[in-house]
């Protein structure tokens, strides 16, 4: 496994313990030390420093450009030493997760090691966005010749890969993080006719576009007055925003920055609606955990790939123009309408099930151990 330490990729990972392989993981920014949470796990951590000398931090934070020089001369190459852990171990298979943080760094090792076989796993914006930038793409039609297998986490992933050079084994659809231990989230689930929480992921940043969902609810006031608004997540441009903004003023409205992944399955149990709003994105797992917690999903639909498990209008709404307040306004209010009628079944039964975590595991084990056949 070749990866950055997060969530998602613990939560992939997660899935192989017990199953009878033997797995490393190469944290790719060498810099951490090791994750008790995948303590069964082989771990080539914190390799990256020569010398991590007194003041660092301070210098780190303080000085960036004297850092940047001093680091180019303080830390191992990747490429040198993710090669002599790939001749140490002598693996069956090497997995990327995410092409430009953990494929592109290794790729010069994977052209010279031709035969050793090589899964990615696109993430999130790692091919729709990224594809628009030269470099980035440079990057992305040197890759995906060299990947024998590919796991997405949408279909239109999927294409995107086979457009840019990707011609082997497609291993499926998948969440980005494996599945969702529904068992353990049932237990903050609230009954429907309980729930008053309309719940907003608040990250603007590169490609979210949380500021646009808030100036839509601005529109909407009245229709909102019996609801508690919670943003989550929120980073300093949509608290700038929101300091600066009516919502500050309003009784039912609550922003809050970052939280524990416990605490937002928490909030999602109490909330009636979720609003995800992004110019770029796979399938987002916060979406899908939204809808594990029967959440009714208002989500934007970047290239068409939150439209291949919503049905606009029957399990969720759907947003097509991320930027757009008044689309925006209009969608929400078009769901509040929905649900108060109770005019659709949101459930969403069978999706939900299909995202259990031993349910897919299963799958994921079996295409492990079956890809030389």
């Amino acid at each position: 496994m070749v990866s950055i330490p997060s969530l998602h990729f613990f939560r992939w990972t997660s899935q192989l313990e017990n199953s009878g392989h033997e797995v490393y993981w190469f944290d790719i920014t060498g810099m951490n030390e090791k994750s008790q949470r995948l303590n069964w796990v082989s771990q080539k951590v914190g390799w990256k420093l020569k010398w991590n000398y007194p003041g660092r931090s301070f210098i780190k934070k303080s000085l960036p450009k004297v850092y940047h020089f001093l680091q180019s001369f303080n830390e191992h190459k990747t490429a040198l030493v993710f090669e002599q852990y790939l001749n140490e171990i002598k693996p069956d298979v090497v997995h990327s997760f995410a092409l430009y943080l953990s494929c592109t760094p290794i790729i010069s090792v994977m052209e010279k090691h031709s035969n050793q076989k090589w899964i990615y796993s696109s993430w999130g914006s790692d091919l729709f966005y990224f594809q628009n930038d030269p470099k980035y793409l440079k990057d992305i039609k040197r890759v995906l010749p060299r990947i024998d297998y590919l796991f997405t986490d949408c279909t239109r992933d999927y294409e995107i890969a086979k457009k840019h050079g990707f011609s082997k084994d497609f291993l499926g659809v998948f969440p980005g993080g494996g599945g969702f231990d529904l068992a353990e989230m049932q237990k903050y689930k609230l009954p429907k006719n309980e729930r008053n929480i309309i719940l907003i992921k608040g990250f603007q940043g590169r490609s979210g576009r949380a500021i646009s969902v808030l100036k839509s609810i601005e529109l909407l006031k009245k229709e909102l007055s019996d609801y508690t608004i919670v943003v989550f997540g929120a980073d300093n441009d949509t608290l700038q925003y929101v300091n600066k903004s009516l919502l500050k003023a309003w009784s039912n409205f609550q922003i809050i920055g970052k939280m524990t992944h416990q605490e937002v399955i928490e909030l999602m149990g109490q909330s009636v609606i979720y609003i995800g709003n992004s110019n770029s994105d796979g399938i987002p797992n916060t979406l899908l955990e939204a809808i594990c917690m029967e959440v009714f999903p208002i989500q934007s639909n970047p290239g068409g790939a939150t439209a291949e498990i919503i049905n606009h209008g029957v399990n969720g709404m759907l947003i097509e123009n991320c930027e757009d307040i008044f689309e925006i306004k209009n969608t929400i209010k078009l769901g509040l309408e929905t649900l108060v009628k109770n005019t659709v079944d949101y459930s969403n039964s069978e999706l939900i099930k299909s995202l259990d975590f031993y349910h897919i595991r299963k799958t994921i084990i079996h295409t492990y151990n079956n890809l030389n056949e």
